[in-house]
This record gives structure tokens, C-alpha cells and sequence, in this order.
């Protein structure tokens, strides 16, 4: 089939194929005598794997390893869940950040009268300099 069928069938668009491509994460598509790329079964098999790795939160990097997972006959499925459960861990943390910045957000704009004087303690809090910093 080619690109635009694949991504179609995928979830990717034909850039991020090539894209894909390009840095190796996938082989190179078979060329046809016109020489555009025939995707087969398995390789959008492997584009809608990608597809759904980045969806659910993982970067380029944990998915090549992904993918060689995949590839891999032999390997141990503890591999991929040690893969998963480092990625949870890190979006915890990064939810946890993700809170702590909203609750300092929500506090600077409960000290805010947000009326038509120039006073502004969402204003003055962010241009506060401290000697700890």
C-alpha cells in the first residue's frame, strides 16, 4: 500500500512516516518501479505501534527501544514493563509539578483584586527578587 494508505490505516500522518523513516526508527519503505514507497502489513503494524506508544506519553528514544522490543523474539516482557513503570513514575512527577504550579497560579490570583487600579499582586510577586535565588 502506499504512504497515504499506511497512514491512514496507522494513525500517523505521511510526514511523520517519512519523518520516521528518516531517523531510522522504521526500515525504509520498499520502493515501487514509480518510486513511491509500498508499506506492507507488518510495517504499519509497527507505525500503528509507534502511533499508540507516543500517544500514551513516550518520546522517540523509549520508542526505539519499544520497537526493538517488538522486533525481538526473545524478549522478556519485564523489559517492557520496567520501560512503563519508569515512564508512570516520571509523569507522576511531572503531574505533581504540574499541580504545585497551578496551586502557586491560583494563590497569585486570589491576591489580585483584578479591578481597574494599577496595583497588582500577580505583578508584583513575579517581579520579586530574592537573595536565595
Amino acid at each position: 500500500m502506499n504512504i497515504s494508505e499506511a497512514a491512514r490505516r496507522s494513525g500517523l500522518s505521511a510526514k511523520t512516516i517519512r519523518y520516521y523513516e528518516e531517523i531510522e526508527l522504521i526500515a525504509p519503505a520498499a520502493r515501487g518501479e514509480n518510486g513511491y514507497r509500498q508499506y506492507d502489513v507488518k510495517s504499519v503494524d509497527e507505525l500503528h505501534f509507534l502511533a499508540r506508544a507516543r500517544e500514551v506519553g513516550f518520546d522517540l528514544r523509549e520508542c526505539r527501544e519499544l520497537v526493538q522490543l517488538l522486533r525481538d523474539s526473545q524478549r522478556r516482557s519485564r523489559h517492557a514493563r520496567e520501560l512503563v513503570l519508569e515512564k508512570s513514575e516520571r509523569l507522576q512527577q511531572r503531574i505533581d509539578q504540574l499541580v504545585a504550579m497551578q496551586q502557586v497560579l491560583e494563590d497569585m490570583a486570589s491576591r489580585c483584586h483584578g479591578d481597574e487600579g494599577p496595583d497588582c499582586a500577580i505583578l508584583e510577586d513575579l517581579a520579586a527578587y530574592t537573595e536565595d535565588k
